[in-house]
């Protein structure tokens, strides 16, 4: 008998839980034990405003982001496989925001749980990059995740101009993700080297109070620039 790794969605924001998250995945936390989390410290907080304050402490936590080395995470499937010194456990993985292994460092430990004929069990929460492409109203039936840009400013503007190429071809959303404080280095570079009649949508703070989310073509935002700032956005493209 082996553990069951469980991936369990958190807020984008400083949501409370039970706002954004179903009861299935508030009532699954206090029977997990072994935590594998991004942040340790930001996962503490959320399980003690989940429901487990007063019980952190008996909680096994691991870390597990870009840094960690795939010696480590393979060291984490022994905890859901057992050994003769301890049986197997249940273990959760945590993301920062949103799900894990999407744009998160947890899909290794995931493929590895399935090479290990480990059962994954995944769990229901918000995704940006999901209701970005939703609240954007462009194509969601042909759509891809690009992730990240190019830090260089030259090297951004080519592969904006590869994407909205392959977005026009094939008639495809393409979603985009960027680093806080490059947000409006991006947005200018789009606007810099979009067609006009290219359409962006920004959908910044989602599910948050303050969220802003609003599609218009490349000659709109022109005309009409918006102030992003340091805000976790997602950002939609379909030429």
């Amino acid at each position: 008998m082996k553990g069951k790794l469980f991936l369990i969605p958190t807020p984008l924001g400083e949501n409370e839980p039970s706002e954004v998250l179903p009861d299935s995945v508030l009532k699954l936390l206090p029977q997990v034990q072994v935590f594998i989390v991004e942040e340790i410290r930001t996962a503490r907080r959320f399980l003690s405003r989940a429901g487990l304050k007063g019980h952190i402490d008996e909680l096994s936590f691991f870390e597990l982001n870009e840094h960690t080395d795939r010696e480590t995470i393979e060291s984490y499937i022994k905890i859901l496989k057992g050994s003769k010194e301890s049986a197997p456990k249940d273990v959760a993985v945590i993301s920062e925001a949103g799900l894990p292994a999407v744009a998160d460092p947890g899909a290794l430990l995931v493929a590895l749980a399935h090479d290990n004929d480990i059962e994954v069990v995944p769990f229901v929460g918000p995704s940006s990059l999901m209701m970005a492409l939703m609240s954007s109203g462009m194509n969601g039936q042909c759509f891809a995740f690009t992730g990240y840009l190019p830090v260089k400013p030259a090297e951004r503007r080519s592969k904006l101009i590869q994407i909205e190429k392959i977005s026009k071809q094939l008639h495809q959303t393409q979603i985009i993700i960027e680093t806080p404080y490059r947000n409006d280095a991006l947005m200018e570079d789009m606007l810099s080297v979009c067609a006009a009649s290219t359409r962006i949508c920004v959908a910044a703070e989602i599910t948050l109070p303050t969220a802003f989310i609003k599609t218009k073509r490349v000659e709109q935002w022109r005309r009409a620039p918006v102030n992003i700032g340091k805000r976790p956005c997602v950002f939609v493209l379909q030429g």
